[in-house]
C-alpha cells in the first residue's frame, strides 16, 4: 500500500526524464572522450576527470535534488489551487458543487447572495429552487438547462458533470456523482427581450365589407352620419392600443401597432367586429369588417405582405372576421355572419374574361373536383367543360371513383357530349395528358389536401381555381387565377354567371344545364340555405338553358331502402345539450361512398327538428370517418369544423379527422361544443 501511494505522489512523466537528462549527457561525453583516447591519450586523460566530475555531480543532483525540487513543486501547485479556489469562491457567477438529490458540497459568495438563506450548506438546493427537482433527477452525462425564478430574478442554471473518468479518479470520492450548478443571472436580458418582443412592429390592414351595399341600404341624408360613426368605431378602438391608422381608400384602412396589444386583442377576440357591427342608425344592411395582421420577426415588408395576404384570405372567407398570418401559423378571428352577396356582376365578368383569354392560350384542359365528387362538383366541371368547348379546345373532368348520385349524370355526359366515353379520366390517365399547353381548372374546392388528383397540382404550371368555400390555410397556391366568392350558394352558381359573359355565344345542352342546376338545388337543400338574388338568376338561365326541373326533381326521388335508412338513423339521434343533434351511421358495406353522401342527407333532415340548432353526423367509409355538419342561422358549423381539420361553410360543413374512431370523434365534437359554450361563442 505504502509503494502505490508513493507511485502515486512520485515524480514521472516528463519531469522524471527532464532529470534524467544529464545522465544521459554522461554517456554522450564518454562516447566522445573513447573518440579522443584514438587522436590523442594525454588530452583523453584530462577530459576523463572532467567527465568523472561531471558525472558525480549529475549523479547527486538527479539523487538529492529532485527531493527540493518536488517540496518546490508540490508549494507552488498549493499557491495556485489556492488562488484558484480564491478566484471560485470571488466569481461572480453564483456556483456550486452538488449531488444528484440536491444535497450542496460546496457554494462561493455569489451563490450564498441569491440563496438569500442562513445556514445554506445545511440545506439541500431544492429546498432553495424547487422547480430543479425533475432536471436533478433526470440528469446524464450532457450538460443540462433549467430557468428558474428567485426574488424577481431569472436565472438559467446550468447543469454539468465530470466527463473525463481519469480525473474523476484523481479527485476521490467527494467528486463521484456530483454535479457543478452555475446559475446565470439572465433578468435583465429577458427584459431586454421581452421589452424588444412588445415593440415589435405589427402591420394590419382592416377593410369594410360592405361599405357601398350599407349606404345604399338607408336614406341619402344618413349616408355620411353612417359613414361617419364606422369610422368613429375604428378610430376610438385602434386608439385604445397605441395604433396608428390612416385610410388608403374610404373603405381601406392601414394599422400599425405594437405587439404588446396582440394578446390583449386575442382575448378580448377582436370585439371591434361586434362594436362596428352594432352601429345602427335605421340601415337595413349590418356593417361588417375585415381585418388582416401579418405577422413577422424578419422585416417591416414581409410583415406587410403577410397583412396582405391575411386579408385577402378574410375576404375570401367571406369577411367579417380577423385573420392572423405568421411564417407558418395562420389563425382565425370572428367569421360568424353570412356574407351577402352583392347585387353587382363587374367581378364575374371580369373574372369571365380573363378565364377566356387562359383558355385561347391553351390546347388542353384538365378540370378536377375534390374527392368523393358531388352534384356540385360534377356540375361546375360540366360548366367548364362547354365553355372550353365553345373556344374549341380539348377538355377532360378528372374523376376517380363515381357515386350512385352523380353516376346519371356521368352517363348522359358521355351519351351527349362530343369526346363521350372519353370525356371522364381518371387521374393516373390525367397526368399522362399534362405538356406545356395544358391548364387545370379546379372546382368547388380549395384545400390541396382534398382535391381529386393532388400531384396534378405540381405538374400543371397554369392552374385556375373557381370555389365558394371558405379560404384555409392549405389552399391551393400559385394559382394564375382564383375566383373564390363565398357568398355563392355553390359553384355552379359562380360557373353559370360565367357562362354568362363569354364573349363567344355559348350552346349548352339540356344534360349540361341540368347537371348545373342540380348542383345549385342540391347545395341550396332546394333553394332554402344560403340563397340569395343571384342564386335564382343563375338558375334562370340554365332554366332558360335547357334545364328540365320535373325531371332533375325525379331524379333525386329517394329509393324506399334509403328512405327507410334515413328515417332509422335520425330515429337513433341524440339531443346533446337540447340544441345539438348527434347522429352515427356504421351499418352496410364500409367501402361504399354513397355512405358519406347519406350522412349529409340525414344531417339535413335532422335540422328539421324543433329547437336543434345544429346537427352532427358521423358516417365510418373505407376506414376513415366522416363529418356532416348543418345549422341554420345560430351556429356556426364551419368555424367548428375548421378546429378539427374540416371546413365548409357557415351553415354546411364538414370535416374528416384522421386516426380516430367515431366515437372518438364524435367526444372531439362534444368537447369543442362545450369549449365554445363555456367561452361565449355558442349560446344555448
Amino acid at each position: 500500500m505504502k509503494n502505490d501511494k508513493q507511485g502515486k505522489t512520485g515524480i514521472s512523466g516528463r519531469l522524471k526524464l527532464y532529470f534524467a537528462w544529464p545522465l544521459v549527457l554522461c554517456t554522450i561525453l564518454i562516447a566522445m572522450n573513447a573518440a579522443i583516447y584514438i587522436i590523442d591519450a594525454d588530452v583523453a586523460i584530462l577530459v576523463t576527470l572532467f567527465i568523472f566530475v561531471y558525472a558525480l555531480l549529475a549523479i547527486a543532483i538527479y539523487i538529492f535534488g529532485k527531493v527540493g525540487f518536488k517540496a518546490e513543486l508540490t508549494r507552488y501547485a498549493l499557491e495556485v489551487a489556492d488562488t484558484e479556489a480564491a478566484m471560485l469562491n470571488e466569481l461572480e457567477v453564483p456556483y456550486a458543487i452538488v449531488d444528484e438529490k440536491g444535497n450542496i458540497y460546496w457554494f462561493n459568495d455569489a451563490f450564498y447572495d441569491i440563496s438569500n438563506s442562513e445556514n445554506v450548506d445545511k440545506k439541500s438546493l431544492l429546498a432553495i429552487f424547487p422547480e430543479l427537482e425533475n432536471t436533478l433527477s433526470s440528469m446524464e452525462d450532457e450538460d443540462a438547462e433549467e430557468v428558474v425564478k428567485k426574488d424577481d430574478k431569472e436565472y438559467r442554471v446550468v447543469f454539468r458533470r465530470c466527463a473525463d473518468e481519469a480525473i474523476k479518479a484523481k479527485q476521490g470520492s467527494f467528486q463521484d456523482g456530483s454535479i457543478s450548478a452555475f446559475f446565470y443571472d439572465i433578468t435583465e436580458i429577458n427584459a431586454l427581450l421581452r421589452e424588444n418582443y412588445d415593440n415589435r412592429m405589427i402591420m394590419g390592414l382592416l377593410y369594410i365589407d360592405n361599405y357601398e351595399e350599407a349606404l345604399e341600404s338607408i336614406d341619402e341624408v344618413k349616408r355620411s352620419l353612417l359613414s361617419a360613426l364606422v369610422e368613429r368605431k375604428i378610430t376610438k378602438f385602434m386608439q385604445s392600443i397605441d395604433a396608428v391608422t390612416r385610410k388608403l381608400e374610404k373603405d381601406k384602412y392601414i394599422v400599425i401597432f405594437k405587439n404588446k396589444y396582440l394578446d390583449q386583442l386575442k382575448q378580448d377576440r377582436f370585439s371591434i367586429l361586434d362594436e362596428v357591427k352594432g352601429v345602427n342608425i335605421g340601415n337595413d344592411m349590418a356593417v361588417t369588417i375585415s381585418f388582416g395582421i401579418g405577422i413577422s420577426m424578419e422585416s417591416y415588408t414581409q410583415s406587410y405582405d403577410f397583412a396582405r395576404a391575411a386579408i385577402d384570405m378574410a375576404l375570401g372567407r367571406g369577411g367579417d372576421q380577423v385573420v392572423l398570418k405568421e411564417k407558418n401559423n395562420i389563425s382565425y378571428f370572428g367569421g360568424k355572419s353570412q356574407r351577402t352577396g352583392t347585387n353587382t356582376r363587374v367581378k364575374a365578368r371580369v373574372k369571365a374574361h380573363a378565364l377566356s383569354e387562359l383558355i385561347e392560350a391553351k390546347d388542353n384542359v384538365l378540370i378536377m373536383g375534390h374527392k368523393n365528387s358531388d352534384t356540385d362538383a360534377i356540375g361546375a366541371a360540366i360548366g367548364v367543360y362547354r365553355i372550353c368547348r365553345t373556344f374549341n379546345k380539348t377538355a377532360h373532368i378528372v374523376i376517380n371513383d363515381i357515386s350512385s348520385s352523380i353516376a346519371p349524370t356521368i352517363e348522359r355526359m358521355k351519351a351527349t357530349s362530343e369526346n363521350g366515353s372519353e370525356l371522364f379520366v381518371t387521374g393516373e390517365k390525367a397526368l399522362t395528358m399534362v405538356d406545356k399547353d395544358t391548364m387545370l381548372v379546379v372546382v368547388d374546392v380549395n384545400n390541396s389536401e382534398f382535391v381529386e388528383c393532388e400531384e396534378l397540382l405540381n405538374k400543371v404550371s397554369t392552374i385556375v381555381l373557381l370555389d365558394h368555400h371558405r379560404q384555409g390555410p392549405t389552399t391551393i397556391k400559385n394559382t394564375v387565377l382564383s375566383y373564390i366568392e363565398e357568398y355563392a350558394s355553390s359553384s355552379c352558381e359562380l360557373v353559370a354567371e360565367i357562362l354568362q359573359y363569354i364573349d363567344l355565344d355559348v350552346k349548352m345542352t339540356s344534360t349540361e344545364a341540368a347537371a348545373m342546376y342540380s348542383g345549385i338545388m342540391i347545395d341550396t337543400n332546394n333553394f332554402l340555405v344560403k340563397t340569395g338574388a343571384r342564386t335564382f338568376e343563375a338558375a334562370a338561365f340554365l332554366r332558360r338553358n335547357g334545364a328540365e326541373v320535373t325531371r332533375i326533381r325525379k331524379e333525386f326521388r329517394t329509393e324506399m331502402d334509403e328512405f327507410k335508412l334515413k328515417a332509422k338513423i335520425a330515429s337513433m339521434a341524440e339531443i346533446y345539450r337540447g340544441a345539438f343533434a348527434f347522429a352515427t351511421y356504421t351499418e352496410g358495406d364500409n367501402k361504399d361512398k354513397n355512405r358519406v353522401i347519406l350522412g349529409a342527407k340525414v344531417a339535413n333532415e335532422l335540422m328539421n327538428i324543433s329547437n336543434v340548432k345544429a346537427s352532427f353526423v358521423f358516417t365510418s367509409c373505407d376506414n376513415e370517418v366522416y363529418i356532416s355538419a348543418r345549422s341554420i342561422d345560430e351556429v356556426n358549423v364551419q368555424l367548428l369544423m375548421e378546429k378539427i381539420g374540416g371546413g365548409g361553410h357557415l351553415s354546411v360543413a364538414g370535416a374528416q379527422p384522421k386516426g380516430v374512431t367515431i366515437e372518438e370523434a364524435e367526444t372531439m365534437v362534444k368537447e369543442l361544443l362545450d369549449s365554445c359554450i363555456e367561452s361565449g361563442e355558442i349560446s344555448v
